[in-house]
């Protein structure tokens, strides 16, 4: 499959980039690491439980559906299953990002599409087929303040359109520590996941670098948590994961002010929203550099905004 066009300016050969690096190493999200594998579908299932009231004792029951690297679109969904007749779609977000319906509508596309293959499902009879109900949901643990459910709908994005012909629903959960108490009750792992998260984000503002946070604050996990000795089992995956998310974290945040400034500096409101345009795109690549860069470098910015057709 050719490569794109930005792919081909800017990953020459032998050009070390932050893209090259963490994609040539595994750099799943943790919640990926934790809900997504088929060795851990035992904590995948009492997540299910959890959020649908359910009560499925049968890790054999679920089967992992999650699409991996799509290379023409350089990008993946976090975790996808099947149980009981409904597609289950799991997103992990440490930051706010309205976005995940229309996110949500292309990664399902990506996972019926493997699912009518991978059944041999012919489409074009004149017979009605039937298909797994989809369920969609956010988790969120990021530091913008939000309710403990919000529903997210595609339509927002439609200027408000009641009429649209495509919807989508994204329920989105706050699973920082202290929200969704009910939820994280009824899920162990979850609960051991956002205090973990939550530890790591207290040792960091004691002054405790990150890989340090991370290394304590899986040794602060309660002695009989099976996450506690998941993470310890894959320590040096777990670290490299987490930091790789907190960078994206910390870019996202500064991005933020730097779409804000450039809005202002242009003097209209579509500085912001094509520099927000820009980030984003260069955000579901993994390309950090490109990202720092086009932030101080006008040229090379507006060079990416003519190879990505961002008008």
């Amino acid at each position: 499959m050719p490569m794109s066009p930005v792919h081909m300016l800017y990953n020459s050969p032998g050009e070390k980039t932050m893209e090259n690096t963490i994609n040539k190493e595994n750099k799943d999200r943790l919640f990926k690491i934790i809900f997504g594998r088929n060795e851990n579908r035992e904590w995948t299932l009492s997540l299910y439980n959890a959020i649908n009231g359910s009560s499925y004792t049968n890790p054999e029951d679920i089967t992992i559906t999650t699409v991996e690297d799509v290379l023409y679109l350089s990008m993946k969904n976090d975790v996808s299953f099947l149980i009981a007749d409904t597609m289950n779609l799991y997103e992990h977000q440490s930051s706010y990002n309205p976005n995940m319906p229309i996110r949500m509508l292309m990664y399902s596309g990506m996972v019926y599409s493997r699912y009518i293959e991978e059944k041999g499902i012919d489409m074009y009879r004149n017979k009605l087929r039937v298909f797994p109900s989809p369920r969609l949901v956010t988790f969120y643990n990021g530091l913008k303040e939000t309710e403990d459910r919000v529903v997210l709908k595609i339509s927002d994005a439609f200027n408000n359109d009641p009429e649209s012909d495509i919807e989508v629903r994204v329920l989105m959960l706050n699973i920082n520590h202290g929200r969704n108490k009910e939820l994280l009750e009824h899920c162990r792992p979850l609960n051991d996941y956002s205090q973990f998260v939550d530890t790591v984000r207290v040792l960091k503002r004691e002054g405790l670098s990150s890989e340090d946070a991370v290394h304590l604050a899986i040794r602060k996990l309660d002695g009989s948590s099976a996450i506690r000795r998941f993470l310890l089992a894959h320590e040096a995956e777990v670290k490299m994961s987490v930091l790789t998310e907190f960078k994206e974290t910390e870019y996202y945040e500064r991005l933020q002010k730097e779409c804000h400034e450039e809005g202002r500096a242009e003097g209209r409101a579509e500085g912001e929203e094509r520099m927000s345009t820009l980030v984003n795109q260069l955000l579901n690549q993994g390309r950090y550099e490109d990202i720092a860069k086009v932030t101080s470098d006008v040229e090379y910015r507006n060079r990416l905004y003519k190879e990505l057709g961002i008008t």
